[in-house]
């Protein structure tokens, strides 16, 4: 039997994409796809692709010509995937002509000409790009804007902020600038919402009554019924609503969540999350100190995440310890809280003004996961066991922080209607429902 294996990203899979995958399966008597699991497109630097990797891996199973489908998931696989598989023959389209020669060494390499005519990057470039308004002085939002270069389907139009000062000379640049919120909503699709934490709910609710798809940096508002609003709101009127966390949309993340969900340590009984950063308060301007955010709402938001997500967000007490940066007007600069669920523990540690290793560690009934510092931006992750020789550590490639992900999964959502959550609604509402506990003072314990 003849094997042969080849790679692509099959997105918007079309003609050429079948007409490729034929010459592919007649050149022996087994075909192997490989679907890549990366969000972009190397040969341009630009995150391209506008289907999940499992709606690539089902149009490629769907065609009926591959005899195997696997995910490419890192750099080599393809070396590995040759030995594993005794493959016989690979092949790639003719524009990669030279580009595979280093894989003769272990089979026979073949250069297969293109469908002339058609291409997924045409196919994406007819596609309008969705029209997103900034909103908030942080400059966080420079990063916003400059990621959104790489991602087709997203074009920054405008802003509205109260203070360009801390901002990029691109945004400064943008044709529509306004500190009038209702002025931006008028001229854009959707909005990025990174302004303060307190606003987030009435700029979010305006939004969706005016028809504009809501990406909003958690917590999206500060009470779990606001946010049960806000989301009814979005459904009712068929509109985007998704939190910016960057961290849920890094591949290295979401594919831990799914290692863990399926059993790979066992029962998960217990989560340590660390999120913490230095501000330098020495260097603030009078009032400057108000257009940054509190430790709670800075890193509270990503120490949460795998707790909620791992865990669920039905815990049976929950208690917190705060320092606070300016005791009078409540601005926290460090917290620690602590979770007991049925079966199982919790602890986050946030602040802007202590400094900790920022790692996290999920301990289970057969082994545990070691994210190091910063684990919130991480491409590499260890799985550890009690038998040091099954230890096991995963590389995945981090472009823009996550940012990147998070912009491409929020435009796939507006142009198809349909919304994948890297996020769900009752982690978003389980976020806001500890914002308003903090807030409130319950259970808090001042040191």
């Amino acid at each position: 039997m003849v094997k042969v294996i080849t790679y692509g990203t099959y997105d918007l899979l079309h003609y050429g994409h079948i007409r490729l995958l034929e010459r592919a399966k007649a050149l022996g008597d087994y075909l192997i796809v490989g679907v890549t699991a990366d969000d972009f497109d190397k040969t341009r630097g630009k995150i391209n692709v506008q289907q999940s990797l499992m709606e690539r891996v089902e149009a490629v199973k769907a065609t009926g010509i591959a005899d195997e489908v696997i995910i490419e998931e890192y750099e080599g696989q393809k070396i590995d995937d040759i030995r594993r598989y005794g493959v016989d023959i690979f092949t790639v389209g003719s524009d990669w002509v030279g580009k595979f020669d280093y894989l003769r060494e272990y089979c026979e390499v073949v250069y297969l000409p293109r469908t002339e005519g058609i291409s997924s990057s045409e196919l994406r470039q007819t596609r309008r790009a969705v029209s997103l308004g900034l909103v908030g002085e942080a400059d966080f939002l420079n990063k916003i804007e400059q990621e959104s270069r790489f991602v087709n389907g997203i074009h920054v139009a405008g802003i509205c902020t109260r203070s360009l000062k801390s901002l990029s000379a691109e945004i400064q640049g943008l044709d529509f600038i306004t500190e009038n919120y209702e002025e931006l909503l008028e001229q854009v699709d959707a909005v990025y919402i990174r302004s303060q934490p307190e606003e987030h709910y009435e700029q979010v609710k305006l939004a969706l009554e005016r028809g504009k798809h809501v990406l909003c940096e958690a917590p999206m508002a500060l009470s779990e019924s606001q946010c049960r609003e806000l989301q009814k709101l979005a459904a009712e009127k068929g509109l985007v609503l998704m939190d910016a966390i960057k961290t849920a949309y890094a591949t290295a993340y979401s594919r831990m969540l799914l290692l863990l969900k399926g059993g790979k340590i066992g029962q998960v009984v217990s989560v340590d999350a660390t999120c913490t950063s230095l501000r330098d308060t020495a260097a603030q301007e009078p009032g400057e100190a108000e257009r940054h955010w509190d430790g709670v709402y800075e890193w509270g938001t990503t120490a949460l995440l795998p707790v909620l997500q791992l865990l669920g967000p039905d815990y049976i007490s929950r208690s917190c310890a705060v320092r606070w940066f300016d005791e009078e007007k409540r601005h926290d600069s460090f917290l620690k809280a602590d979770f007991v669920y049925p079966h199982a523990v919790a602890s986050i540690k946030a602040g802007t003004g202590v400094k900790s290793e920022g790692e996290l560690v999920i301990s289970g009934t057969r082994g545990y996961v070691y994210v190091p510092a910063p684990w919130w931006k991480t491409d590499y992750f260890e799985i550890r066991y009690e038998d040091p020789n099954q230890n096991r550590r995963y590389f995945y490639q981090l472009d823009g922080e996550g940012i990147r992900y998070e912009l491409v999964a929020f435009a796939k959502a507006v142009e198809t209607g349909r919304q994948s959550y890297a996020v769900d609604p009752t982690c978003s509402a389980a976020i806001c429902r500890f914002m308003e506990d903090f807030r409130a003072g319950r259970d808090l314990i001042e040191i």
